[in-house]
């Protein structure tokens, strides 16, 4: 195991993190205060990029919800102190349930990327440095790939507020993706079977698993729209990552839609589904 992916303690990390964090942290805090002018996240005026116009196409859609899990979105997760803020700002945990409401009320498919690291992964011999900051924390661990031995109630397990939409016995929960991107599950393998080529995204984290799920699924054909009040990302003194993703899903994503745009578009009847207005 290379010298930095070594595991140190979570509370000493933690603290660590909350006194370099503590200046940014108090100025997200006033985010959520401010004027829609100060709003960093707010539109530009007067954008030079055309609007893609997705409309859907139910009999060819899936929501896809990315790490839905207690690690990433409860106050009890290992990685709360650098995502909370963001979940809270963008109420992403009461988006993602609208979300799932309405995609299971329009019958359209709805696939889970989760996270999960055994310990073979801990023994990896190099990463970057998101990837040991999570090993460092103990993110998304499990015993095994076979066993199951503490996983109810831990930070892999998938949110209580959400699983009774993803534990019905209809949503597909796919394979774990090991870095960012679905490249190394059957993510999209599944998506195919179901002859899906339209995407509504959503989950965790905007400026890594998301942003790089939007990626792969553009490169292989798909037509994407990201939900923007269902994703959050980390601040650290190193950036906001859903500022920076919400960049990014400006230039590329085929849509940039709000969780009641979005919901509005899946309530939409066969013969009715011209898009409302898009935020981009």
């Amino acid at each position: 195991m290379c010298e930095d992916c070594k595991p140190i303690g979570r509370r000493s990390l933690l603290t660590g993190l909350a006194s370099a964090t503590g200046a940014a942290a108090i100025a997200a805090a006033g985010v959520g205060k401010a004027k829609a002018a100060d709003n960093p996240y707010a539109d530009p005026k007067n954008p030079i990029l055309p609007n893609p116009g997705m409309k859907l196409d139910l009999e060819r859609t899936a929501l896809v919800v990315i790490d839905p899990q207690i690690d990433f979105l409860s106050q009890k997760g290992a990685a709360w102190p650098v995502l909370g803020a963001s979940v809270t700002e963008q109420n992403v945990v009461s988006n993602l349930a609208r979300l799932f409401e309405a995609s299971k009320r329009a019958g359209i498919t709805v696939a889970i990327s989760p996270h999960y690291y055994y310990p073979h992964d801990h023994t990896w011999k190099f990463g970057g440095p998101l990837e040991i900051f999570q090993h460092k924390l103990g993110v998304f661990d499990r015993r095994g790939p076979l066993n199951l031995d503490g996983f109810r109630g831990s930070g892999s397990d998938f949110l209580p507020e959400l699983k009774p939409y993803i534990e019905d016995g209809k949503t597909i929960i796919c394979s774990p993706h090991k870095l960012y991107g679905p490249q190394a599950n059957d993510l999209t393998l599944q998506l195919r079977k179901q002859r899906v080529d339209q995407i509504i995204l959503a989950g965790m984290i905007a400026n890594l698993c998301v942003e790089s799920h939007l990626r792969e699924f553009l490169e292989q054909g798909f037509e994407v729209a990201v939900v923007r009040d269902a994703v959050a990302g980390p601040k650290l003194p190193e950036g906001d990552g859903y500022l920076a993703a919400l960049i990014n899903y400006r230039c590329i994503a085929n849509g940039l839609w709000t969780t009641e745009e979005a919901v509005n578009r899946l309530r939409a009847k066969p013969g009715d589904r011209s898009p409302a207005p898009q935020e981009r």
